[in-house]
């Protein structure tokens, strides 16, 4: 049976990403362009894709500058068919969903509390 990976950016909890090993699932850092973190998710494609992303909203939003911009986030997404789970207390989901105009159904904004189950349902 292949183990299905994780992408993950920086900051992501260690506690979360421990679980998801535990599990049997692959974790793999992920680099927004900037913070040089690990796999830039702006390479993606169909050799070295992961089944989820999962991160915090600042590593996707980028400054005008930036090589990576939140709609390429939002188009490896839909291009590869990847869920991306946005860490973001339930308090704050409305004002992030502003700054994500368009994100298709596949980013989903989580309570850090909910994210590890489910990402064990995705991941399935």
């Amino acid at each position: 049976m292949t183990r299905k990976s994780v992408g993950y950016f920086e900051g992501t909890d260690s506690r979360l990403l421990t679980a998801l090993v535990l599990s049997g699932h692959d974790t793999i850092p992920l680099s927004n362009g900037v913070d040089h973190h690990g796999l830039y998710v702006g390479h993606f494609n169909t050799e070295n894709r992961t089944d989820i992303l999962i991160g915090y909203p600042h590593k996707i939003t980028a400054q005008p500058g930036d090589e990576l911009q939140v709609q390429d986030v939002f188009h490896i997404c839909r291009t590869y068919q990847i869920p991306l789970l946005l860490e973001v207390p339930e308090h704050l989901q409305e004002p992030i969903r502003a700054l994500l105009p368009e994100a298709p159904d596949l980013v989903e904004l989580l309570d850090p509390a909910d994210t590890l189950n489910r990402a064990l349902e995705l991941l399935g």
